[in-house]
């Protein structure tokens, strides 16, 4: 996991939508059987936002613009299948979104719009995803994106997660629902 460097006035956040079971089950599998050191401590889910340094005076502002989004989202459908990869730029295997990714960037673009407490450069363009394994072992990376082939993961977003990383440990922060908003349509 890149994390980034903080200072004392800066906490660590990130934004996710969980994969629910039983589908968290299977890709949580392929990620212990790759030998993914996350794999036990780091829920299956499609990152909305990298870990990012947010200054501590801004994290009820972010919480605030979080709930906006949410609100303003209508919730809709992912289908994750599919296995691929990002080598070499990145020792990653992964679910591929077959259905649900433009609304996931669409969300994760306002999420990181410019005027909000979220904008901000990531250092990889943003592609929708679940991932599979992460480490540096090809012969692990090529098992775990075999695996992934089984699995065809059909859900319902209705909810966003952030998340405060506590040391090494992500907390809970704050899950609001997706389209409490009359008419909401941003995805």
């Amino acid at each position: 996991m890149d994390l980034p460097t903080t200072s004392d006035s800066e906490r660590v956040l990130g934004l996710t939508i969980a994969v629910p079971e039983p589908w968290a089950e299977q890709v949580r599998r392929v990620r212990l059987e790759a030998g993914d050191p996350l794999a036990g401590t780091v829920p299956p889910h499609i990152t909305l936002l990298p870990p990012t340094a947010v200054p501590r005076a801004r994290i009820e502002e972010v919480i605030e613009h979080v709930g906006r989004v949410a609100r303003g989202t209508s919730p809709f459908e992912v289908r994750a299948t599919g296995s691929r990869t990002f080598r070499p730029v990145s020792p990653v295997a992964y679910l591929a979104l077959a259905t649900g990714a433009a609304q996931v960037d669409a969300l994760q673009r306002e999420l990181r719009r410019a005027e909000g407490p979220l904008a901000g450069p990531l250092r990889f363009p943003f592609h929708a995803h679940v991932t599979l394994a992460h480490l540096d072992d090809d012969k692990a990376l090529d098992a775990a994106q075999a695996a992934g082939r089984a699995i065809d993961a059909v859900f319902t977003v209705e909810r966003i997660h952030l998340h405060l990383l506590e040391g090494e440990v992500w907390q809970p922060l704050a899950a609001p629902s997706l389209g409490a908003l009359e008419g909401a349509s941003l995805c």
